[in-house]
């Protein structure tokens, strides 16, 4: 897994992220949303502590630049509010539903990329932006089947 791409990992981030809805869905069924994102976040620490202390990746905490503790930390709390929203959503909602909604995600760091980081796509990756933020209302519309 070492010489994995970046698409690789991607997609393994795409499949992860769907199991996080399904299983998310069904652990929401008996309990608060708030507090199944806590227990979530419980598993996260301890299964990230121990992936850092079988490969050896802990790094001093002093040696982290300010910078870095600050945007990550803005991350986390982003993180926390998504993750909140999610599964209050999971709650309410159909996975099949809320998981597309979840991902106009892309839309937004697409945007956000280009107005903040001064990224630049092609009107071909503008044109799959679009598709994909069409693609994930539609699934969210419910329809009656026909």
């Amino acid at each position: 897994m070492q010489g994995l791409s970046w698409q690789g990992w991607a997609v393994l981030s795409a499949v992860f992220a769907a199991l996080t809805a399904i299983f998310g869905k069904v652990g929401v069924e008996n309990v608060n949303s708030d507090f199944a994102t806590f227990i979530r976040t419980g598993f996260i620490i301890v299964i990230l502590a121990g992936f850092l202390a079988v490969t050896g990746q802990y790094q001093p905490l002093g040696a982290i630049p300010r910078n870095t503790w600050v945007f990550l930390g803005l991350s986390g709390v982003a993180t926390g509010a998504s993750w909140l929203c999610y599964y209050r959503a999971l709650q309410l909602g159909e996975a099949a539903r809320v998981a597309p909604i979840d991902k106009l995600s892309v839309l937004l760091v697409a945007v956000f990329g280009v107005l903040f980081l001064g990224e630049r796509l092609s009107g071909l990756n503008w044109v799959g932006v679009a598709l994909i933020a069409a693609g994930a209302v539609l699934v969210a519309i419910k329809a009656t089947p026909g």
